[in-house]
């Protein structure tokens, strides 16, 4: 590696500006790509297309599924005749719009059961409704002062239609001519899924740009003793900006999980800058300019090149995620470790000599830092010479925190990941609260027989096995549901009976449920319920399709957003799992592959084992879920705090080939770089404090625990690696 950086030095000490030129072209590139960014949110962020279960979901979802926009309309009189008019006018003008299929509310109750009028006396209205089906009118008028008007889009509707859609729909309520004291609410997963996204875009301003003035924060107050102490700030920012463009040119969305990759990036890339300018400070003391630039790439450029692979191997593990959100959180992050990589290994010492560097002179005995670093060489020398006591102890709360990890729950719902006050999710619950449960389980059938006697009489036996059996099933429906109500309660016992019925059936109420000869679905409707009752009704009708199976030539799934978020749990206590054993794996063998020794390669990954158990016992106490974001949390620890251990370990293992014995080079090490390792460990916990203040729960929970995770990993480095490095050289100490 060593000739690559020098070659690199010899280049920027040679043509400064030349260098610089040819990043600036890099940093225009960049701008050009973050152009095509765009976020996305639903199912696709969760489940990915390609497998069973996505290609399943997704077919259901183009052919069966009807999104549907609730339209909550309030006032003092919801039945009022003049409220009545404007809401049959505003109902009519919805079903206009292209991809509507339906509109249904009170005034389609009403028009039914008067002749297909609206009366215009208070009267006669309240009449008609008095004598209406109570189940019915419970639904779409639960209140004299709300009514619900549902409006089913058509299967298949795409995202980007959807939310063009709700614009043209609060473009029409705009318009609309309300009575005094009458609001018009959208609401429903639509309107939900456009939220969230304006959310996303709000938070993640927010987040980077509280990172950025934590992180000058941070520099200004504890690396204050070098000279242009904010330029690592603007190293990151320029490694922003170039993970950004990278993300738009790949195509890589941002979702409410990859948000929080960029608060990380900025703490993690700080810890490069700093590492380069501590570094060039450090030689510019002993040498002139052109000797520092060249000592500070070939012995620090190394170092930290072995620790970003080393980073980026823990975010790489979470690619073996089954969730896509949380690959291309790994995505992100490894794109992000390396542009601030190379940021940090091009900008410094190119601004160094085009600027000119001077450091400054140390105060008094060597200024605060100096003395600092030599409290943290003694503090290590200490450990050195006790290690099995600090290991045995710290293992031991490992240990405990690896049994109190599998008690820590997983929690899937979406609606708990947004912030509590968000417009869509208040509008939801009032729906819930005002029409019931809204949770649906479809079962989705194929097959060549499925409009086959045999497959008609399985849907309607199974749909009335499974809500006699579960209590959670409120009610079914499928095409036989139908083929009774037009066929005198009665199933078709032929195919040529089956033909006929179908004919009788209106065209729009066949499309929910059948598709040509091979497709249907059962559609069950659920009583609220948290998300492990959820997960246990799923499990248990994937029991009843086995024990109950479907005729020979047809096949049928449960699907739908509740088998999805339900099927995430265990998508995430796996995924968890093999991202953190498989990070360790990547490492280990990357480490092996640079050291060619397993003693040099398992070195530094005995902290960070200690680390990930004292992560679950820390989630366990503060009572934080895993969810598709803290489930990254193990390998991402592997891959931040490998850094710290592998910088002190390469910075003894220089002192140790010098020819000092290793309690000395244990303490020089430390010492020399204790201040660097804690400035940009405390600094990339200022940076990811910035996710605390997501208005998501997802992040700011997520943010917690690495924040506590960076601290962990600073301990790791400066309390277990000197106990690890003097267990690892004991046949150095003869030294």
């Amino acid at each position: 590696m060593k000739p690559l950086f020098r070659y690199l030095s010899d280049t920027i000490n040679a043509r400064p500006a030349l260098v610089a030129g040819l990043f600036f072209a890099l940093i225009l590139l960049a701008f050009y790509g973050t152009g095509f960014l765009h976020m996305a949110t639903g199912s696709e962020t969760y489940l990915d297309k390609s497998t069973r279960q996505g290609v399943i979901m997704e077919q259901y979802q183009d052919t069966f599924r009807t999104n549907n926009i609730m339209v909550i309309i309030e006032s003092d009189d919801v039945v009022d005749p003049d409220t009545l008019l404007m809401i049959d006018q505003l109902s009519w003008s919805l079903q206009r719009e292209r991809y509507v299929a339906s509109a249904s509310g009170i005034t389609d109750l009403i028009r039914m059961m008067n002749g297909g009028t609206i009366p215009r006396s208070t009267g006669e209205i309240s009449q008609i409704l008095d004598n209406a089906p109570p189940d019915i009118l419970d639904r779409v008028y639960p209140s004299n002062m709300m009514t619900i008007l549902i409006v089913s889009l058509e299967p298949g509707t795409s995202s980007d239609v959807r939310e063009s859609i709700l614009r043209n729909f609060e473009t029409i309520i705009g318009m609309t001519d309300l009575p005094p004291g009458t609001t018009v609410t959208l609401s429903g997963d639509a309107a939900f899924a456009q939220q969230m996204k304006e959310e996303m875009r709000t938070s993640m301003g927010v987040l980077i740009g509280a990172a950025m003035i934590l992180m000058i924060i941070a520099v200004m107050l504890l690396f204050s003793h070098v000279s242009y102490r904010l330029l690592p700030v603007g190293v990151v920012a320029i490694g922003l900006l170039l993970t950004f463009g990278m993300m738009g040119l790949f195509d890589i969305p941002i979702s409410m999980v990859t948000i929080g990759a960029f608060p990380v990036l900025i703490g993690i890339g700080i810890d490069y800058a700093i590492q380069f300018h501590s570094r060039l400070d450090e030689e510019l003391r002993r040498q002139p300019m052109a000797g520092a630039i060249c000592s500070t790439l070939t012995k620090t450029g190394p170092a930290v090149f072995y620790a970003m692979i080393a980073t980026s191997m823990g975010f790489i593990a979470m690619m073996v995620s089954p969730v896509p959100m949380v690959r291309d959180f790994g995505l992100v992050c490894v794109i992000g470790v390396v542009f601030c990589y190379i940021a940090a290994l091009i900008i410094v010492p190119t601004f160094g000599i085009l600027i000119g560097y001077t450091p400054k002179p140390l105060k008094g005995e060597g200024g605060l830092m100096k003395r600092y670093n030599n409290l943290l060489g003694r503090l290590a020398t200490k450990i050195a010479r006790v290690p099995i006591p600090v290991i045995l102890v710290l293992g031991l709360v490992a240990l405990a925190g690896v049994q109190m990890d599998t008690y820590v729950p997983i929690s899937t719902d979406e609606h708990t990941f947004v912030p509590d006050d968000m417009p869509a999710v208040v509008d939801i619950k009032k729906v819930t609260r005002t029409m019931g449960s809204t949770l649906t389980l479809p079962i989705y059938i194929s097959g060549d027989t499925v409009l086959s006697p045999e497959g008609i009489r399985w849907i309607d036996e199974y749909g009335e096995y499974a809500v006699a059996k579960h209590g959670e099933i409120t009610r079914v429906q499928s095409i036989t549901t139908y083929m009774r109500t037009y066929n005198d309660g009665q199933l078709p016992e032929t195919r040529t009976e089956i033909r006929a019925v179908l004919e009788r059936i209106p065209e729009d109420t066949k499309k929910l449920y059948i598709n040509g000869n091979n497709e249907a679905v059962i559609q069950f409707s659920l009583l609220q319920m948290e998300t492990d009752q959820q997960k246990s009704l799923v499990d248990q009708v994937r029991s009843d399709l086995l024990f109950i199976e479907p005729p020979v030539g047809i096949s049928a799934t449960p699907t739908g957003s509740v088998e999805l978020f339900t099927t995430l749990i265990d998508d995430i206590r796996k995924g968890k799992t093999y991202m953190t054993l498989l990070g360790f794996l990547l490492i280990f063998g990357f480490l092996l592959l640079i050291y060619r020794k397993a003693k040099l390669a398992l070195t530094p990954l005995v902290p960070i084992i200690m680390i990930v158990g004292w992560n679950g016992l820390i989630m366990y106490t503060l009572h934080i879920d895993y969810t598709p974001l803290t489930a990254t949390l193990g390998s991402m620890a592997i891959g931040i705090a490998c850094e710290y251990t592998i910088l002190i370990m390469e910075r003894c293992q220089e002192e140790l080939d010098k020819g000092l014995p290793l309690y000395d080079a244990i303490n020089t090490s430390v010492a020399q770089i204790g201040s660097a390792i804690t400035v940009s460990g405390l600094t990339t916990v200022f940076g990811f404090s910035a996710l605390l203040l997501s208005s998501f729960n997802i992040i700011s929970n997520f943010g917690m625990v690495t924040v506590i995770t960076v601290g962990f990993s600073l301990i790791g480095a400066i309390i277990v690696m000197p106990a690890v490095l003097a267990i690892a050289n004991r046949d150095a100490i003869a030294r």
